[in-house]
């Protein structure tokens, strides 16, 4: 039984890679801090399911704790790491950009470190289409990613230069994952879809950035899960998009929480950050090549699964500050 460390395991895309791991009868070993960058109670939710699982193990601390981490890697005898621990957050990133540096690209530094020393097999590293900011859609991984335009963005530029350097110098096989806008139950309460349906069920208003016209490539946390797996295969080095490959704009995602909520969404428009991109779209071509993935729930179906599991689970969830 393979045992794999993931970190930010009591994060939203975190929580759903390890339960699914678990699932396909991998040991987990699970590290997150429990930062309270966003409403704590999700993530001990989170944590809560996992731990029912014999073969989960928890951590509390961070990836910036380089000794604690070591810790770990002595007590455990991994077989690979999927690096899920971030700041994330585009807009935050511009208020405080020393937290996203020590985070996902110092912290993303020990842990190759520590799969250096301790000979770790395999290493995935969780990055983002925030990257491709000012390139032509749909995105390819080939494209130049030389014009981050957030400080959320630049630190994981860092981080995948950084995992490309252990790679060629100690042979770590790697593969870097740039994620496209990730939804779905039990998502982060700063992102849209959890914000939106959340708001429209309470009857209140939400802000849109911009005229909403913006597009997004809405991934199911499911089809994201999956991928994040499948990437654990010996690849030697490699950098994929996972996407829908579908983009969306942002007023049709809200017409869709409408239509599964039974509320008529209340707008309002504030003018759109500098750091927002104006569309999203991922050329999943090497997903398909490498990993033989491909995304398996359009949007609608997203939000309506999305919307039903937070009807059904109400009681918690309308506790959660947004």
């Amino acid at each position: 039984m393979k045992k794999i460390l993931v970190t930010g395991s009591a994060g939203f895309i975190g929580a759903n890679v390890s339960e699914m791991l678990l699932k396909n009868g991998y040991q987990v070993v699970g590290v997150d801090n429990l930062n309270d960058y966003y409403d704590v109670n999700l993530k001990l939710k989170r944590l809560e399911q996992l731990k029912k699982s014999k073969h989960y193990t928890f951590y509390k601390t961070s990836i910036e704790n380089l000794n604690e981490l070591k810790k770990i890697f002595h007590d455990n005898n991994l077989q690979g790491v999927i690096n899920l621990a971030a700041r994330a957050g585009v807009r935050y990133s511009i208020k405080n950009p020393f937290a996203y540096i020590l985070t996902n690209s110092i912290g993303n530094l020990n842990l190759l470190e520590l799969c250096r020393e301790y000979g770790i097999e395999k290493f995935v590293l969780a990055s983002t289409s925030s990257l491709y900011a000012g390139q032509k859609t749909p995105f390819r991984e080939e494209l130049s990613v030389n014009t981050p335009i957030s400080p959320y963005a630049v630190s994981k530029k860092a981080a995948e230069a950084m995992t490309y350097t252990y790679h060629y110098l100690y042979g770590l096989d790697v593969t870097i994952l740039r994620y496209f806008t990730v939804y779905g139950p039990a998502s982060r309460p700063d992102m849209a879809v959890f914000r939106f349906i959340k708001l429209m069920l309470e009857g209140k208003s939400l802000i849109i950035f911009g005229d909403g016209q913006q597009e997004r490539d809405f991934t199911y946390v499911d089809d994201i899960a999956r991928g994040t797996i499948d990437a654990l295969k010996p690849l030697g080095y490699q950098i994929i998009n996972l996407g829908n490959n579908q983009p969306c704009k942002l007023i049709d995602m809200v017409r869709f929480i409408e239509k599964y909520t039974g509320k008529k969404a209340i707008i309002k428009y504030e003018k759109q950050d500098r750091a927002d991109m104006e569309k999203t779209w991922a050329d999943i071509k090497k997903a398909k090549e490498f990993l033989g993935w491909g995304p398996k729930i359009d949007l609608e179906t997203g939000i309506k699964k999305t919307v039903e599991w937070t009807k059904k689970n109400w009681e918690w969830i309308s506790g959660i500050q947004i």
